[in-house]
């Protein structure tokens, strides 16, 4: 019955709410970080993996998705699988978008796996294909696959005492960040620089990636940082990880951002803008790890 929906259509003749412009362009790369010049000036094209934010509906959503899509998500809920969670995106690039391009696009319910059993739960993989077209022509194409699934019962959890240890995993240190790991061992926070443009660098590459040279030496941090994005983590579980628990992508006042543990507050207290100080946790007898304190004053 699953594999009748493929094939189906999921959007027909949708529209982009707004033409390719460069203040969205802007924001995209100020989220991202990304100072590609090509983003910029006279001549500026859209980052090509924008492709699906000029598709989007926004809250108010879309009127030209079918219905099709819904009466398959509905059956699968009948069915127990009532959770989701997207598990794939996969995108093709035809030509650049540039400022002021119309955006149309149709999307088709592309396949729908057999049951399968994940460490989620069991349920079916869906996966959709967005083509879109800038002023009629293909841009690009953009599939996203997401699992429907009826959630697995939850480990029984144990209060700390009861819990058998498990050893953090362990970072992979290799001739390209050994530096690094040696710096953490001193606790030191090392950047590397480059010594022909000057470019601070973090994490730490073979060559630079502002004038490729492959000449460097490091900085050491301050310490000094805040939370630039974070997530809490819930689920899945990991050995050695008590959820619920904070994950920052924190922005060092050097201007390199690095992806840390945030401690000292809950994790429902973390917020983007949050001043953190640098610290060193050790987490077993031969692991030590660069964290973020934050603190809710």
């Amino acid at each position: 019955m699953l594999a009748a929906f493929e094939g189906q259509p999921a959007a027909t003749a949708g529209r982009g709410k707004d033409a390719v412009n460069e203040p969205m362009i802007r924001h995209w790369c100020e989220a991202m970080g990304d100072a590609n010049p090509a983003y910029t000036g006279p001549d500026v094209i859209a980052p090509p993996t924008m492709l699906q934010a000029w598709t989007m509906g926004g809250l108010s959503g879309h009127a030209d998705r079918s219905s099709a899509y819904d009466e398959l998500l509905t059956l699968l809920d009948g069915a127990g699988c009532t959770s989701v969670v997207a598990t794939d995106c996969e995108q093709e690039y035809h030509h650049p978008l540039r400022p002021g391009a119309t955006i149309t696009f149709d999307a088709v319910i592309e396949a729908v796996s057999p049951r399968k059993t994940t460490k989620l739960g069991t349920g079916h993989f869906v996966t959709t294909r967005m083509d879109v077209r800038a002023d009629g022509e293909l841009a690009g194409t953009h599939r996203f696959r997401i699992l429907k699934y009826a959630p697995a019962a939850g480990p029984v959890k144990r209060p700390p005492e009861q819990r058998s240890p498990s050893q953090r995993p362990r970072p992979v240190v290799n001739r390209d960040n050994q530096g690094f790991w040696d710096g953490v061992r001193d606790h030191k926070l090392l950047i590397q620089r480059c010594t022909s443009c000057a470019a601070l660098r973090f994490p730490w590459l073979p060559g630079c990636n502002a004038c490729a040279s492959p000449d460097w030496d490091t900085v050491e941090a301050s310490g000094a940082g805040t939370v630039f994005s974070y997530v809490v983590m819930h689920h899945p579980p990991f050995p050695a990880f008590d959820p619920p628990y904070a994950v920052a992508l924190v922005e060092l006042a050097e201007g390199v951002r690095m992806i840390s543990n945030i401690t000292g507050v809950p994790c429902d207290k973390v917020r983007i803008g949050l001043p953190v100080r640098l610290e060193f946790l050790r987490v077993d007898d031969g692991l030590e790890l660069p964290v973020f304190r934050g603190s809710e004053g």
